[in-house]
């Protein structure tokens, strides 16, 4: 394993932690004392700042997988379509009234949702995993899955429901608490498992297909369980803080380009660049001037989508 980029990696995602708490409303720092810092920190910016990383771990790791099982760089849970689908599976349920926003079994639903949106891109792509067919296919999926999202919204009774819903698609942490902290460690923990018990087949990936088919793995039910891994990140993800795009994508990329190539080092790594980066953007939402503050997934995609456009160019003149 490639030592200094965890020396590179590690202390930046440390001070990158560290700037984040520091950055308020206010500008730096703290300008009250006393218990009424402590709360601050505590309620405030640390929970945000946990938040930002834990959903950019969660991102990261299903975007390295994603590549990796579908032996395709463009491969990210917003191009495939399975974010968009576990949207439309919380917006359903929550405009129904079933749940409420912090319940227990929204990352379920939200899995569901996930998990059906990838049966239906398997199926479009005819199981064809690599190239652009994988990519219209998530199109199709991710567009039939936001206009449905839509149509929800449009047909909510109330039209401050519809704002706070719309908002939140954008992709956030501002405004979150302990709870969807408390939401998301669950389904990290299970798929950080579920990675670690397939890892054997995660490294096996450095093979090409027609290899990795003669060392005797269970390569369906292996590829499923990892990609019940991803749906259950990506629905924990959009269940705390919304729809956040590209950075599934530019994790492993990222990973990529200091060096590292070996499929299981790049998912482990690919985890901490994605924390790495949501906790950056989420600083910069912060200081930016604006009159009301940015949403998180709006900037993400101001700067995924160009490496996107780039990736499509280069793939294009291979």
């Amino acid at each position: 394993m490639m030592r200094w980029i965890w020396v590179i990696l590690l202390p930046t995602l440390a001070l990158a932690m560290l700037l984040h708490v520091m950055i308020g409303a206010a500008g730096w720092g703290i300008s009250v004392l006393g218990e009424q810092a402590a709360m601050i920190i505590y309620e405030l910016r640390l929970p945000r700042m946990l938040l930002a990383l834990l959903n950019g771990i969660a991102l990261g790791l299903a975007g390295a997988v994603l590549q990796i099982v579908f032996r395709n760089p463009l491969a990210e849970p917003g191009i495939t379509g399975v974010a968009s689908g576990s949207a439309l599976a919380v917006v359903v349920v929550l405009y129904s009234g079933l749940l409420l926003p912090t319940l227990w079994a929204l990352p379920a639903i939200g899995m569901l949702g996930g998990l059906l949106s990838l049966i239906a891109l398997w199926l479009i792509a005819g199981g064809n995993t690599t190239g652009f067919r994988l990519i219209l296919a998530g199109v199709a999926v991710a567009s039939l899955a936001g206009a449905l999202v839509a149509l929800v919204l449009n047909l909510a009774p109330n039209p401050f429901a519809y704002l706070e819903w719309s908002l939140w698609l954008l992709g956030s942490v501002a405004n979150r608490g302990w709870e969807q902290v408390y939401l998301m460690l669950p389904s990290l923990f299970i798929a950080a498992a579920l990675f670690a018990w397939q890892r054997s087949f995660i490294n096996a990936h450095i093979f090409d297909a027609a290899t990795l088919a003669t060392l005797g793995f269970r390569q369906r039910a292996s590829m499923w369980w990892l990609l019940l891994g991803v749906t259950l990140l990506i629905s924990a993800s959009v269940v705390t803080a919304g729809v956040i795009g590209f950075i599934g994508l530019l994790a492993p990329h990222a990973v990529r380009l200091l060096g590292e190539q070996r499929p299981l080092p790049l998912v482990v790594m690919s985890g901490l660049c994605g924390g790495l980066l949501v906790v950056l953007i989420d600083a910069l939402v912060k200081v930016i001037p604006t009159t009301v503050e940015l949403q998180l997934g709006v900037v993400a995609a101001f700067l995924g989508a160009p490496w996107l456009i780039y990736l499509l160019a280069k793939q294009r003149l291979q």
